[in-house]
């Protein structure tokens, strides 16, 4: 395994820690919000992959396995790579429970243990705004996939980076919190030109921020709010994250 490039960088202080990969599931994904979260990133992840899909797949910054899994039930063949030997202690578990063959390694996204255009398809969900140094990720990401790759990002404009202020503050206070970055639109763009890729899909979840969301903690409202500020034009401007589906150019 390629040791972590920032050791000291709280994703990999948090993530190494069995009790939050343990409760990882529960405390993201659980509840009327967090299980609307999880089914609406499944639903743009399985649209991007089209139908057929592609044959192979690698999820970068895996977790527990949440796309692995469910890209694995659409027929690819999944690999997942994770830093955290903990989160991937989890996936396992959970793979094996489900009888789904897929394979999980120890890998860091800043330095991929996979040779170039290994994959089909690369997947990278909640995991850039996390990374030390998200552009390098993203490097990785487009070199080890073959066609496509797909992942989300909070951006810059967006409630997003209010929360994203409030948390670096916090962290700044000495608490341990999640202390993500949001992301330029255009310097995801030149990333992806820099490594041979065009956007050609892009989804925005949600206007509001998913805290406020998940602090009301009512799926109606969730939806008809977020269908409302869809019809002002507002999740268009403001929407997080933003999922993104880029291809490689031909040559």
């Amino acid at each position: 395994m390629s040791q972590p490039k920032h050791p000291a960088h709280y994703s990999y202080s948090i993530y190494a820690d069995s009790a939050t990969a343990e409760r990882f599931d529960d405390s993201h994904f659980g509840g009327p919000i967090g299980r609307l979260v999880g089914e609406m990133q499944e639903g743009v992840l399985l649209d991007f992959l089209g139908d057929p899909p592609p044959p192979t797949a690698l999820d970068v910054g895996t977790g527990t396995g949440r796309a692995a899994f469910a890209m694995a039930r659409r027929g690819l063949r999944v690999t997942g790579a994770d830093a955290s030997r903990e989160m991937l202690k989890v996936a396992r578990a959970h793979a094996a429970e489900g009888g789904l063959p897929l394979a999980f390694l120890p890998g860091d996204a800043h330095a991929l243990p996979f040779a170039a255009r290994s994959f089909d398809v690369v997947v990278s969900l909640r995991m850039l705004m996390h990374t030390p140094d998200w552009r390098r990720c993203l490097a990785e990401i487009c070199r080890v996939a073959r066609h496509r790759v797909i992942f989300d990002y909070p951006p810059l404009i967006s409630f997003a980076a209010l929360q994203a202020g409030l948390r670096k503050i916090a962290h700044g206070a000495g608490r341990r919190v999640e202390a993500y970055h949001v992301i330029p639109a255009g310097a995801v763009n030149s990333v992806l030109r820099a490594n041979g890729f065009e956007i050609t899909q892009i989804h925005r979840q949600f206007a509001l921020p998913i805290a406020l969301h998940k602090l009301i903690g009512s799926r109606p409202f969730t939806l008809n709010a977020e269908h409302a500020l869809a019809v002002l034009g507002l999740l268009r401007l403001i929407g997080s994250p933003v999922t993104v589906m880029a291809e490689r150019r031909r040559q």
